[in-house]
């Protein structure tokens, strides 16, 4: 083999992996308008059929918007489990933004997911253990003080009050976010003259004026309440896990009675780390 041709295919192999390589690198979904990108990233490829089954029920773009998120924020995702949301948020967040997960100790399922596209997760950093139930999170650590845009959480927080944790999960999140930094959480709704500590544990609900004043004490300002995941088919009293996409325990005929309802009746909640005067 000549130097020529020995030069010519070294070239070659360097242009190819740079290429390549920039290829790896370039972001899942073009930049643009906050809009177009959140679009982007609800009807990417790179979700399931069974996730976007669900989207007229959690209408993930307009909760998005409603929280106020933008591509260049940095934000916190709690407990993510399957990682419904964290398609979404990964590809948004890719480019110019970064999403920090905090799931619990050892979830292999969701390590599995993010390593199953790094085109749509490498980007996705992982923050402290949570661990919401453990004695210790009265003292929780979501990051460092005054480091975060926006923490997002959904269906997550009647968990958190049932374990009797919530209180120390709102603290934490106030203390990562920046001033002006936003809370946003959606839950399972209750009924409104409910017992809290009933339907956390029974229904998997929270009473939304709990919720409220629970963020309210932790020092939040509240921003916005949205119905954009309200259900009035709901009938608010059931176990959350009878309705889609559980259909826990169901018969054949509960089934179909359910599932003519649809998704639980949700709260949707902004809330506001005050700046400083």
């Amino acid at each position: 083999m000549s130097k020529l041709v020995r030069s010519t295919l070294a070239f070659l192999t360097v242009a190819l992996l740079a290429a390549a390589q920039a290829v790896a690198a370039a972001p899942p979904i073009a930049s643009g308008s906050t809009a177009s990108m959140l679009d982007a990233a609800v009807n990417g490829a790179w979700r399931p059929a069974a996730d976007k089954a669900r989207d007229p029920y959690r209408h993930p773009a307009q909760t998005l918007e409603f929280f106020g998120i933008r591509p260049d924020m940095t934000v916190i995702e709690l407990a993510p489990g399957g990682g419904w949301y964290t398609r979404i948020l990964a590809p948004l967040l890719y480019a110019r933004g970064h999403l920090i997960e905090l799931t619990w100790p050892n979830d292999q399922k969701f390590n599995a997911l993010l390593a199953s596209d790094p085109a749509i997760f490498g980007h996705v950093q992982r923050g402290p253990e949570f661990t919401p139930f453990a004695a210790h999170s009265a003292h929780l650590t979501l990051g460092p003080p005054d480091s975060a845009d926006m923490v997002v959480t959904f269906r997550n927080m009647h968990d958190f009050h049932n374990a009797g944790t919530m209180d120390g999960v709102l603290a934490a999140a106030y203390a990562v976010l920046k001033p002006g930094g936003v809370l946003g959480i959606t839950d399972n709704r209750a009924m409104p003259n409910a017992d809290p500590d009933v339907v956390d544990h029974t229904l998997h609900r929270n009473v939304e004026s709990d919720m409220i004043e629970a963020g309210l004490k932790a020092g939040f300002q509240l921003a916005g309440v949205s119905q954009i995941n309200a259900n009035p088919k709901d009938p608010l009293d059931v176990v959350v896990f009878k309705l889609a996409p559980g259909f826990a325990h169901d018969t054949p005929a509960e089934r179909a009675k359910f599932a003519a309802i649809g998704e639980s009746d949700a709260m949707t909640l902004k809330f506001v780390k005050p700046r400083q005067p």
